[in-house]
């Protein structure tokens, strides 16, 4: 099998079909709750940005974007404890509307930083959209405001998430096997 199929191995979590459903109606939810008002989403990369780019087009509200770069993993399953801000916003967000958009809610221990960081610009709202949210591990107190789907304590890839900066374009959500080999 050649690298780039191994992928297939894997079990699927959650189809194309499934994820683009809930994106949709995560969508029509931010539009309900902000009906008449703008908001920017803010992607965390690398994992949130193709969530982020289905979730915006699945909104009829005004809504621009912006991303932000954070580190808390290597390159292997394991966080680190530790979270550095990488890249920051490019715009201002005092007074707007924000939608922090996550690929997966884990520990926390992200979201809490951003969230934190965030506070101190006075955006009008803070709200977080997560595709998936892993509350067995959270270290820290936080909730997603929007939640695609809840998940039991299994390393996921796919659908912009990734092992070892592979996999990404799996266009799908899938297991990671646990006995899957250490890349070189």
């Amino acid at each position: 099998m050649s690298p780039s199929n191994i992928h297939k191995d894997f079990p699927i979590l959650f189809s194309e079909q499934q994820i683009a459903e809930r994106t949709a109606e995560i969508g029509r939810q931010i539009d309900a709750d902000y009906a008449g008002k703008s908001v920017v989403l803010v992607g965390v990369l690398k994992g949130a940005a193709i969530f982020l780019a289905d979730l915006a087009r699945s909104i009829t509200v005004d809504c621009t974007f912006d991303f932000v770069a954070v580190s808390s993993y290597g390159k292997g399953q394991k966080t680190s404890g530790a979270v550095k801000l990488i890249k920051d916003l490019d715009l201002p967000i005092e007074g707007k509307n924000i939608i922090v958009v996550e690929d997966i809610l884990d520990t926390g221990l992200t979201l809490c930083f951003l969230r934190n960081l965030f506070e101190q610009h006075r955006p009008r709202s803070l709200r977080v959209a997560a595709l998936l949210d892993k509350p067995s591990r959270r270290l820290e107190k936080i909730e997603a405001d929007y939640v695609g789907f809840k998940i039991p304590n299994h390393f996921v890839v796919g659908y912009g998430m990734d092992y070892a900066e592979r996999f990404r374009n799996v266009r799908d959500i899938r297991l990671m096997p646990p006995d899957y080999p250490e890349m070189h």
